[in-house]
């Protein structure tokens, strides 16, 4: 790769001012390591546990297992592991569907969810089988400067008996705000379930697993769910997700995974599962990886007088980091050096499109090994103002820190940073 002397000596230096930021970020691997490790122990996972089954998959102990050192590795009672889960928003819906029924109100009190679930919820557009269509309302409380409007949720849970599920997204999305942390979210979790125990708190996990010391369940969620192509499968993982949570309302969701009466008893997998349990092992390491990297770039890009968010030195509770730019082109041209500086696919120049569940065109540099995987380095955005990226992954802190310097030379080039001003 041709990377100027200039971008190298540049990131080196916005490196070697986050030292303190990276040791946090050790710690916090280190921390859930251990409980990974102690997941694995504990459930004496041996060579037997990753061999396929066939047919109708009943008693395989690779995928029960599975299930088992996950809902450890996650602070919870219970889980639903499967590769034919498709992505984190098919985990979502199929929990939702499991957990609500006719007449119940599903109230989404960080705004509203991603993009791809306004169809399955029926917040936009009138789709076959979408939650609406089941007879399931759905309500929103936006948030106010990036925290929890308490009062107006409050106000929603005594005003409207038939609300059962009260719905958190951790990570930000298209919006321009802080990723939730965890303890932040236990103040809303304490209020709610004070008053209102029987309210089933669920957390879109995506993003935010292992980024801090725990997870959104060790504070009182009692679902929280996920994809394996980002943080829990380290990479490893080809496909698949998870519902984790509370027993209770895992059996719940297992009735919709499958067949009602049957629920989480069958299902095989002709693949091997050593893919999956090597990437739940390797998570706290390649999750640390993706949150040094987003650190550097959003340090860099500081020192650009670009806007970011969140800060470089901030606790982050994903592993996204935000980046805004003057016009489409400039945001298209970072996309494309990061393209460039992939692994797989580095001769692509991707282009903005009508990607199926968004808004607006997006465009993706993703040149994973996995397809789609965001937890390898990657980048993606709706091209609409004001025009936000949005960077996270790296299986590498190395590969994160090249990106970030071809990135650095791409934007030079197209004269949206200003290299006179960088040299000052």
């Amino acid at each position: 790769m041709d990377i100027s002397n200039f971008a190298i000596n540049f990131v080196e230096s916005a490196e070697k001012e986050l030292s303190d930021v990276f040791n946090k970020i050790d710690r916090n691997e280190f921390n859930n390591q251990k409980r990974v490790l102690e997941a694995f122990q504990n459930e004496g996972i041996a060579l037997r546990h990753f061999a396929p089954t066939n047919g109708y998959g009943y008693d395989d102990i690779g995928r029960d297992t599975l299930d088992k050192v996950f809902a450890h590795s996650l602070e919870c009672e219970d889980a639903l592991v499967r590769p034919q889960i498709v992505s984190g928003t098919h985990s979502i819906f199929i929990a939702l569907s499991g957990l609500l029924e006719y007449g119940d109100t599903m109230l989404a009190i960080t705004g509203k969810p991603y993009d791809t679930l306004e169809g399955a919820i029926g917040i936009n557009g009138d789709n076959y089988g979408s939650l609406k269509r089941q007879g399931i309302k759905y309500k929103q409380v936006d948030l106010i400067n990036d925290k929890i409007n308490i009062d107006d949720v409050i106000k929603e849970l005594k005003g409207d008996s038939s609300i059962k599920v009260v719905y958190l997204q951790r990570s930000r999305g298209y919006s321009w705000r802080n990723a939730l942390l965890p303890e932040d979210m236990a103040e809303v979790f304490n209020v709610i379930k004070k008053q209102w125990n029987d309210k089933i708190i669920v957390v879109d996990n995506c993003y935010g697993e292992f980024t801090c010391e725990h997870e959104p369940s060790y504070y009182g969620a009692d679902i929280i769910i996920g994809s394996l192509i980002k943080n829990p499968g380290g990479g490893i993982a080809p496909t698949g997700g998870y519902v984790a949570g509370k027993h209770e309302y895992i059996e719940m969701i297992a009735q919709k995974l499958t067949v009602p009466g049957i629920g989480r008893e069958a299902g095989s997998y002709y693949g091997n599962y050593t893919p999956f349990y090597q990437g739940l092992f390797l998570a706290p390491h390649v999750t640390a990886q993706s949150l040094k990297s987003a650190a550097l770039f959003a340090r860099i890009f500081e020192k650009a007088n670009m806007t970011t968010m969140p800060s470089s030195t901030a606790k982050r509770s994903d592993i996204v980091q935000s980046l805004r730019f003057s016009s489409a082109e400039a945001l298209i041209e970072f996309c494309r050096s990061i393209q460039a500086a992939s692994p797989i696919d580095s001769f692509v120049s991707p282009e903005p499109w009508d990607m199926p569940g968004y808004s607006h065109q997006v465009i993706m540099a993703a040149g994973a090994f996995v397809q789609g995987a965001s937890i390898e380095l990657s980048a993606d955005a709706p091209i609409v103002e004001p025009y936000t990226v949005y960077v996270q992954g790296a299986l590498t802190y190395s590969h994160g820190k090249i990106g970030a310097m071809a990135a650095l030379d791409a934007l030079i080039k197209s004269g949206e940073i200003n290299i006179d001003e960088l040299s000052q």
